[in-house]
């Protein structure tokens, strides 16, 4: 996988980012979800790589990037740190500006990076989220069934450490099985990636604290209730999760383009026919979108 680009690791201010960087062309910063890593863009990077510049990382407390000890006021794991971690190693790669796409948890970074530095920030895409602050305001009984790792991950330590670290396999293993639509989407090779990543205590003692920091990340949201994104935003999700999952990302009342429409000055976008992975699920079809969009900006 990622053959043809480098591997290494980036020192931010506060913690180490690792990454793989390949291919030539405008810049273009992939960002992960839960409970992966940056091994979950390695259908798409060959494609891309033909005609951008990637970069993608581990998120801080992912994969091999540094696991900072969370603090008690939950800063150290909030979208606000994670997205300089993202800007400080595109600045030291001799990024000033660059395009965005984020899933899942990346696509939160993504949002809060295009908030603070939006002078950095050429684009935006996002796979499969609806805003947190949205999402949290519109929770009803679908949405809170369908994402219960949150409400299981934002309880004190070290409940959600405990169980989830009794058998990591086991809760991985559920995860990906319940937000895969499309059999056999994720390789083995990137599984083993996973696997060996997700089973390290720090790394469940970090994405817990990734989730519980939706206090601090909502009191951002709030204090930015009123601005709007400047950038042009595409927005994809898999079309099956709904199917499946009644209430995913939405609950019963949300639309996924309304709602980042509310949150953005220029969205455009659409469902792909897969489930939660759509990188992996769908590689070709996100893609093309992708670069379709990039080209047009």
């Amino acid at each position: 996988m990622f053959d043809g680009f480098d591997r290494f690791q980036v020192k931010a201010s506060s913690t180490t980012i690792n990454l793989v960087r390949g291919g030539s062309g405008p810049p273009v910063l992939l960002m992960h979800g839960y409970p992966q890593n940056h091994f979950m863009w390695h259908k798409i990077a060959p494609i891309m790589a033909e005609r951008f510049s990637l970069v993608a990382t581990d998120l801080r407390g992912y994969g091999d990037s540094g696991k900072p000890e969370p603090s008690e006021d939950l800063s150290t794991y909030c979208k606000r740190a994670t997205a300089m971690d993202q800007v400080e190693v595109m600045e030291e790669l001799g990024y000033g500006s660059f395009h965005v796409v984020g899933h899942d948890r990346g696509a939160r970074v993504g949002q809060r990076l295009a908030l603070d530095y939006p002078d950095k920030v050429l684009t935006f895409t996002s796979l499969d989220v609806v805003p947190s602050q949205a999402a949290f305001e519109a929770m009803d009984s679908n949405l809170a069934y369908v994402w219960f790792h949150w409400h299981l991950m934002r309880q004190p330590p070290p409940l959600p450490e405990t169980l989830i670290g009794s058998n990591a396999k086991f809760y991985l293993d559920f995860l990906l099985e319940r937000w895969t639509g499309r059999e056999g989407a994720i390789t083995e090779e990137a599984y083993a990636e996973y696997l060996r990543c997700f089973s390290d205590p720090a790394t469940i003692r970090a994405s817990c604290a990734d989730y519980r920091a939706i206090k601090t990340d909502l009191e951002h949201d709030e204090a930015d209730r009123n601005r709007k994104l400047k950038c042009p935003m595409l927005v994809l999700w898999g079309s099956d999760m709904a199917l499946r999952f009644p209430g995913w990302q939405t609950g019963k009342g949300l639309d996924m383009l309304r709602t980042w429409r509310d949150r953005a000055e220029d969205v455009r976008g659409k469902p792909i026919n897969c489930g939660h992975f759509l990188a992996e699920e769908a590689p070709e079809e996100t893609a093309a979108e992708i670069l379709s969009f990039l080209s047009d900006h």
